[in-house]
């Protein structure tokens, strides 16, 4: 498995980031590759990814780690992924979004095609920076 850590401040208290997470339905307008996606009740996702042309239905499990502003989620269905959100509020209105993701590269390439080694390392290095920024963005509006 690779690990990848990023992390990104938010102008936007932590209850409001928190909400956007939650919000399932508007992944599309911040995760990269995912033209669709809805709620199955609390605790899973549907997610139609498209990659290289072709869609993909990726189903992850959902937790909420109480109160301390913390979600994970694990794919059940599609590539095998596992990533962690931390919410750390710095002040009444800034929070700092943290993100763990793990991905095994070889098995992740050979569901959803692409480069491999690092080229594959840093297209999800990217992937996972432009998420961030396009999170802050719907945090921040």
């Amino acid at each position: 498995m690779r690990t990848l850590e990023e992390q990104i401040e938010v102008t936007a208290p932590v209850g409001t980031a928190w909400s956007q997470l939650h919000r399932v339905a508007e992944y599309p307008l911040f995760v990269a590759g995912v033209v669709q996606a809805s709620a199955h009740g609390r605790h899973h996702a549907r997610l139609d990814v498209e990659f290289g042309g072709e869609r993909h239905a990726v189903d992850a499990e959902l937790t909420d780690h109480g109160r301390g502003r913390v979600m994970s989620w694990e794919t059940v269905e599609g590539p095998p992924l596992r990533g962690t959100f931390a919410l750390r509020p710095l002040d009444a209105s800034h929070t700092r979004v943290q993100l763990r993701l793990e991905y095994d590269p070889q098995e992740l390439a050979g569901v959803l095609g692409g480069p491999l080694g690092f080229a594959q390392s840093r297209a999800v290095e990217e992937a996972v920076r432009t998420d961030l920024e396009l999170f802050k963005q719907l945090c921040e509006e």
